[in-house]
């Protein structure tokens, strides 16, 4: 098993800054990283040791999952934006990227991370969400046949063909006779 990185013996505000500043100068400059580092422990008066490999190694997993975020965040757009919402089409399809980088996130933790608690959430706010959102779809369904059901028994009432009345319920369902 390897060593645990000396990046995450860090105080948390640290690690923080840390992580603004390889943003900010764009994951280069480590010697200055490493330089002001140390001073910053040794101002806190903390006894951590953190050499240029190590911060070398955080930067990379870091714009990694900088760009995993980026990414997810572009396919959210593109769904949203290209989605009706047809019966909660763009919230399933959005649950369903959300799962994905979740699991891909818990299986790039560390063992005995601290967030895990933080994951075991999301996972179940990420579940009841998806059963809420089938059952409206659900609802959905069933509202949109009660209402294609009464226009059906009333068209026969006021003297529509059945092909209209087919067709008319077909339009409310949102199904294709055509094919």
């Amino acid at each position: 098993m390897p060593r645990r990185s000396s990046i995450l013996k860090l105080p948390e505000a640290l690690r923080r800054e840390l992580n603004s500043k390889l943003v900010s100068q764009g994951f280069a400059n480590y010697d200055g990283l490493e330089a002001w580092l140390t001073d910053k422990l040794q101002a806190l008066d903390l006894e951590i040791k953190v050499s240029r490999s190590a911060i070398h190694r955080h930067g990379q997993e870091f714009e990694e999952k900088l760009e995993k975020l980026r990414v997810a965040t572009e396919q959210a757009k593109a769904i949203s934006d290209g989605s009706e919402d047809d019966a909660g089409a763009m919230s399933e399809a959005l649950l369903r990227m959300v799962q994905t980088k979740t699991f891909d996130v818990l299986m790039d933790m560390e063992d005995g991370d601290k967030n895990i608690h933080k994951i075991g959430l999301t996972v179940a706010r990420l579940a009841r969400a998806s059963v809420n959102q089938k059952k409206w779809a659900a609802e959905v369904h069933d509202n949109l046949k009660e209402v294609a059901d009464k226009v059906d028994s009333l068209g026969k009432k006021g003297g529509l063909t059945k092909d209209v009345a087919n067709q008319i319920r077909a339009q409310i369902l949102g199904v294709n006779l055509n094919g």
